[in-house]
């Protein structure tokens, strides 16, 4: 074993989500049933750990969102799980939130290959990490997440230190205390989750509460921004009959108007769900609603507030 293994070695066996649970040693001799029970006992614990950060996850959401509603962009930065679970939550911004693709972006190392098939070495390059960030000319306005279950991956670290230097706002996302992505960033979360039922398994409760983490922060920006009223999808893309028919129920139970109201409406506007509510409860034609909308920076309460 080489010098370098050894060290790397000692370090993964300091980490708690590395740590190694005797009391499951035998977990292969039973039941089915009894290992989900005691998986599913194992993911009970996550979200009592999420809610410890609460507060932490809360002061990072409210830095990211002023510079999100100035223009800036939200990026995660990750390998392995931990960067599929950036990219899946990025990807579902457009579609949830019609934000346009390059306002969520989610990095992973080894490129968008990695999504499915592991990219040897990747994550052990900052200067990797660093390069996906150069292509995107990041401005102070912008906000680089890392995220790594053991806190210790250099791409994260890599990340989160080259964004400082360009005077972005930092998050480092990781599962153990004292971690040196926390340390590197502006804003360090640490959710403790504990040793994995698989020894090392961080796609388990590591990986469950990242997505938490991530559900909590792309969610309440996005609330922050405008992107909803009360708690319907206002600013939701209809992209398909699904959502086309969701659509015409998020007006429906924001106005409570009869079904020809809400489809003149919707084609008014060009099927834009937050266009057709102001169209329907601010009495204004399409246009009037277009340009309210545009004053008020997207946040329908504030347009409805012009109209009354």
């Amino acid at each position: 074993m080489t010098t370098a293994h050894a060290q790397l070695r000692a370090q993964l066996e300091t980490l708690t989500t590395e740590a190694f649970r005797p009391e499951l040693a035998e977990i292969d001799r039973l039941s089915t049933l009894d290992i989900a029970r005691a998986m599913n006992a194992e993911d009970a614990t996550v979200a009592a750990a999420v809610a410890g950060r609460l507060p932490l996850i809360a002061a990072a959401i409210d830095a990211i969102a002023v510079r999100m509603a100035r223009g800036g962009r939200l990026v995660y930065a990750g390998a392995g799980t931990a960067g599929r679970m950036g990219v899946l939550d990025a990807s579902e911004c457009p579609p949830t939130f019609n934000t346009d693709p390059a306002e969520v972006i989610g990095l992973i190392a080894g490129g968008p290959s990695a999504m499915v098939k592991a990219v040897e070495g990747a994550e052990d390059s900052k200067e990797l990490a660093a390069a996906d960030l150069t292509a995107l000319h990041l401005t102070p306005d912008d906000t680089v997440i890392g995220i790594s279950a053991s806190g210790r991956t250099p791409y994260a670290i890599g990340a989160v230190e080259f964004a400082r230097t360009r005077g972005a706002l930092t998050v480092g996302l990781s599962c153990n205390a004292g971690s040196a992505l926390a340390a590197a960033a502006e804003h360090g979360i640490e959710v403790v989750v504990g040793p994995e039922l698989l020894t090392g398994s961080t796609r388990l409760k590591a990986g469950t509460a990242q997505k938490l983490v991530l559900n909590l922060i792309s969610t309440i920006t996005m609330i922050r921004l405008g992107k909803t009223y009360g708690n319907l999808m206002v600013d939701m893309r209809s992209s398909n009959e699904k959502l086309r028919a969701r659509a015409r129920r998020i007006v429906a139970l924001a106005t409570g108007a009869p079904d020809e109201e809400i489809e003149a409406a919707l084609t008014a506007t060009g099927g834009e769900v937050k266009n057709a509510i102001l169209v329907i409860l601010g009495a204004v034609d399409a246009p009037a609603a277009a340009a309210l909308l545009a004053s008020a920076r997207g946040h329908l309460r504030e347009a409805l507030a012009e109209t009354r």
